[in-house]
């Protein structure tokens, strides 16, 4: 026996199974009669195939029920005498279908008795689509190809900027705005504040469209600012980052937000701005040694120099220690020029501010990797190492926090604004903000444990590092409350009355687009003079 559940909207009714006989048909082989000319076929109907189906209808009317019972009954054979085996029954027996009245009595008195409403609104249910896509950071386009995929329409491009200029991007400046407002009142209570400032262009190269530039707390690891900055606002892309740097701090100067230093890269313009405006500025240790690096790895591949590759691994961890142990700039400068002593094996230096080497005596096991004054690799190292430049940048190394916050900042804005998608200005402007809201709330995640309690690590190979391995810390799950906060923001307030919201937007001064200084010419004159290269 075979008990089926009738599923439609709120009503559910188990229908007891009914009965059928299923007759058996045998053949009997060696005797001297034409065979039947019948054969025994089975058909079996799977449980998805008897499923009612529904098709959803944009008007008010009543619902016609339609229920099946499906039900089966197993009959046992008798035994006929025959040479042949006899075919045992399918394991999955027939199912018939029979309509049952009551089951429709039954299911309108359940549906008429509940009072529903039963009124549609496109406007809420487009809208249901669209702000879970555009809070998580996911593109229209790749939304629409998913659901041409499956079969299933969805609204124009038009429609989905609608619902984002009217309901979720006054939502989403709404609360970056909120919470910044709380921050910067933590921040202006502090007597000095280490931020750490840099700029990702929205493409590489020179030709970049959009530079924000972000201001981190870097002592709580939390996104305080992002300027946005659109090329043509300031002549170029290259001077996007300046521009997003005096943004930022007239922005903190203007919340009462006192600095005690600010922790860059090493931009030349940036150099001379921080300089003029009494802005004290350290460099991100990271920044120096990758480009130390870069011509430590030339200078190995030069004949008669191989043996300075033994060394570079130290160097990069001499550099790190120098901008740690350090407490002043001639201290820094000291021990970093200690390295080409150290790299002849000698272990005093002329210097007051760092005069010996602190590891203790010990014997080397490779004599040959020690360098030779006046040879070639020697001078080559000693030109990298004693640069002018790389001397006074190493005298700014920071000393306490660096700006690796920020780089993993710009790789959460990757989720958000691919670099191979374009967005509008506003857009643009409030994935950055949701970017920033989703890295505040996820940057202090504990680290993740086993069931017995234990901390989970995993082993990774970065590209950069060229075969060497990494043991990193496994973070726990990352938690989305602010969507929860935004969508309730949405459907509670924003949508019963956008203005207040809307007019907080329109506020944001956007810059015209890049081409609106060029004279755009007629359709069909430019159809008509279009040439091809190859058709010439």
């Amino acid at each position: 026996m075979f008990s089926v559940k009738t599923r439609h909207q709120n009503c559910y009714v188990y229908t007891k199974a009914s009965t059928s006989t299923r007759s058996c048909r045998t053949r009997d082989i060696g005797v001297q009669t034409e065979t039947s000319k019948l054969c025994s076929v089975g058909t079996q109907l799977s449980m998805r195939t008897l499923q009612t189906h529904h098709r959803s209808v944009c008007v008010q009317t009543e619902t016609t029920l339609s229920s099946f019972d499906v039900s089966t009954k197993l009959v046992s054979h008798t035994a006929v005498a025959s040479s042949t085996p006899l075919k045992t029954s399918s394991k999955r027996p027939c199912l018939d279908l029979e309509e049952d009245e009551d089951i429709l009595q039954e299911c309108s008195s359940i549906l008429t008795s509940q009072e529903t409403d039963v009124t549609f609104n496109p406007a809420e249910a487009d809208t249901s689509i669209t702000e879970p896509k555009d809070l998580s950071g996911a593109s229209f386009f790749k939304i629409e190809k998913i659901f041409a995929a499956m079969k299933l329409h969805l609204f124009k491009y038009d429609t989905f900027r609608l619902h984002a200029r009217m309901c979720i991007e006054p939502a989403i400046v709404y609360k970056w705005r909120n919470w910044q407002d709380e921050m910067l009142q933590l921040l202006a209570q502090r007597e000095k504040v280490i931020v750490g400032g840099d700029m990702r262009a929205d493409s590489p190269g020179h030709s970049a469209k959009y530079g924000s530039y972000t201001m981190m707390d870097l002592e709580t690891n939390t996104v305080v600012d992002v300027q946005l900055v659109q090329s043509n606002e300031v002549g170029g892309s290259y001077h996007m980052e300046k521009e997003g740097l005096k943004r930022g701090l007239d922005f903190l100067d203007a919340h009462g937000v006192t600095l005690d230093c600010i922790v860059t890269d090493r931009h030349p313009q940036i150099q001379k701005f921080l300089r003029e405006r009494n802005v004290n500025q350290f460099y991100d240790v990271w920044h120096i040694e990758k480009g130390i690096s870069k011509q430590l790895e030339k200078v190995c591949k030069l004949k008669g120099c191989e043996k300075i590759r033994k060394w570079l691994h130290s160097i990069k961890n001499h550099i790190y220690w120098t901008a740690a142990s350090s407490s002043s700039g001639p201290e820094r400068v000291a021990k970093w020029m200690s390295m080409l002593n150290h790299m002849q094996n000698k272990h005093t230096h002329e210097d007051s501010n760092f005069p010996a080497c602190l590891h203790g005596t010990r014997r080397s096991r490779d004599t040959k990797k020690w360098l030779a004054a006046g040879t070639l690799p020697y001078l080559k190292l000693e030109k990298v190492l004693s640069n002018k430049r790389i001397v006074k940048d190493v005298a700014k190394l920071s000393p306490h926090y660096q700006t690796s916050s920020i780089e993993v900042f710009h790789s959460v804005i990757l989720r958000f604004t691919p670099k191979n998608v374009v967005f509008p200005f506003l857009g643009m402007l409030c994935r950055l903000y949701l970017a920033a809201l989703h890295y505040n709330e996820n940057a202090g995640r504990t680290q993740a444990t086993t069931a017995a309690g234990r901390p989970v690590f995993k082993v990774t190979f970065p590209k950069a590092k060229k075969g060497e391995y990494r043991v990193r810390e496994v973070k726990t799950q990352a938690t989305f409350k602010y969507v929860d906060d935004l969508l309730d923001l949405i459907f509670d307030k924003v949508f019963v009355d956008p203005a207040p919201y809307v007019d907080d937007v329109l506020r944001i001064p956007i810059p015209p687009a890049l081409c609106a200084e060029y004279d755009r010419p007629e359709k069909e004159e430019a159809i008509s003079s279009r040439v091809s290269l190859f058709n010439q």
